[in-house]
């Protein structure tokens, strides 16, 4: 092969191109990866997952030496928290991890291109590097691009006083109010960290409930821890606008149609996420989108375009780094002729807030609402020894079983460590286990997990642990 022939062409870094490149160079595969900026990792890596999961848990920390030291004896005073220190830390840990993908794709023979990739044509890549251009000859592409923040047409971004979630991981102060758009994941999230180094934060949000993806009890019983730690909702509350006046920013919003006005230092908008499909010639070989932009493929990732393929946000389904990257590894295994598949059944949802929200899988509501008879069982951590022994007793895990067959149709949980504790009831649905299956797995005791166990016995009205 020629230096510029590939097997597989990959566009975009992220969770799913990068992986995907990984999975393509294992299976023998000349391997292309192509990223338009200075490093590797996508928004998950850079600006999105894991400086925020390093800012949750450095301000979590901060926030128990400085609300619950005390209770346990420890004497914090005269504490103090430096936001210079705070971002180096973070910036710390995304540098780490960006060597460490730089090192997965030489040690896999992955040839990396630093430049905007374009579909020039069936087969070819153009490449346009600072000062060159490249043509790359691929028998497959994958268009891996990921996703960008939504900008609202009424709320524009300066990076100043309205930001995205880019600006709003790498403040260089606390702003006194911040007032954050939308009550998902990222709205939730990043007003926890400012709310927890003192900011006021209040959180606007269209729908009537926070966290609108998970059970309504769950998101009901977010929305009352998250109040003590000092957020403050508006719901069914619709955004109209801005203006400033004094130096100060005002977001413009109705409720009951109402006029309502938010004073704000920073405004952090978090609404959502668009696929990013622009300046990728999808026009060039006959590939369309449809009305939300997502590029439109079969089961097998393909696009309407023999050999070329699209995986993670740019395609429907739930914008989350684990989805890209099952998706990389079974449509580069469907390239080389093996038999790669996602359950998209089974794909866990995370908040990183504290307490943790995480679900699998229908909730009660969804089951009921397609026809589905089911039962389901709740197991609160008041009654979980190593939660009291750690004050981690708010929040409950919810199982919902089929009430036919007894087999799990997902599973909901808020409570500390929810991300680690979902993974036991994604391996049960794996497998069709039943509700049973999974009361009659043994924990170790005492851990946190055992309120899975108890979830899962519930269910069939046989809990242990709770009267």
């Amino acid at each position: 092969m020629s230096e510029n022939n590939f097997d597989l062409v990959i566009i975009g870094s992220g969770p799913g191109g990068y992986v995907a490149a990984i999975r393509g160079s294992q299976l023998g595969l000349k391997t292309a990866l192509i990223e338009k900026y200075e490093h590797l990792g996508g928004t998950c890596l850079n600006v999105g997952c894991i400086p925020s999961k390093a800012l949750l848990h450095s301000t979590e920390m901060y926030n128990f030496a400085a609300q619950s030291a005390e209770v346990h004896g420890i004497d914090l005073t005269n504490l103090s928290i430096s936001i210079k220190k705070l971002m180096a830390k973070k910036n710390k840990t995304v540098n780490q991890l960006r060597a460490g993908v730089e090192h997965l794709m030489k040690a896999n023979k992955v040839k990396v291109f630093n430049g905007l990739g374009m579909l020039a044509g069936l087969g070819k890549v153009r490449v346009k590097e600072k000062h060159d251009e490249t043509v790359l000859n691929a028998k497959n592409i994958i268009i891996a691009t990921g996703s960008s923040t939504i900008e609202l047409p009424f709320l524009k971004f300066d990076a100043e006083s309205v930001v995205s979630s880019d600006q709003a991981i790498a403040f260089d102060k606390v702003p006194k109010k911040l007032v954050v758009v939308g009550a998902g994941a990222i709205g939730l999230e990043l007003g926890s960290v400012w709310a927890r180094l003192g900011s006021q934060v209040e959180i606007i949000e269209f729908l009537p409930l926070i966290a609108p993806a998970f059970d309504k009890d769950v998101s009901k019983m977010a929305e009352r821890l998250f109040k003590k730690q000092g957020l403050k909702f508006h719901l069914k509350t619709k955004v109209t606008g801005i203006k400033k006046e004094n130096g100060k920013v005002i977001l413009l919003a109705e409720k009951i149609e109402k006029q309502v006005e938010f004073e704000a230092d920073k405004i952090l908008v978090a609404v959502g996420r668009r696929p990013y499909t622009d300046h990728l010639g999808l026009e060039a070989v006959g590939i369309e989108t449809d009305e939300k932009g997502h590029i439109p493929v079969d089961a097998h990732f393909k696009t309407s375009t023999e050999g070329i393929y699209a995986i993670g946000d740019v395609i429907p389904g739930p914008m989350l780094a684990h989805k890209a990257e099952e998706e990389g590894v079974a449509c580069v295994e469907r390239i080389a002729g093996q038999a790669g598949n996602v359950n998209y059944n089974v794909i866990p949802n995370v908040i990183y807030t504290e307490p943790e929200i995480a679900s699998v899988g229908m909730t009660e509501t969804t089951a009921k609402e397609s026809g589905i008879e089911c039962k389901s069982g709740k197991f609160n951590l008041a009654g979980n020894g190593r939660a009291i022994a750690t004050d981690a007793t708010d929040g409950f895990v919810k199982v919902t079983a089929c009430a036919k067959t007894d087999r799990i149709l997902g599973v909901q949980v808020i409570c500390k460590g929810a991300s680690e504790l979902i993974a036991s009831a994604v391996t049960h649905m794996e497998y069709g286990g039943s509700a049973e299956d999974l009361g009659r797995t043994i924990h170790a005791h005492p851990t946190l997990s055992e309120a899975m166990k108890e979830a899962g016995l519930a269910v069939g009205g046989k809990a242990l642990h709770s009267s």
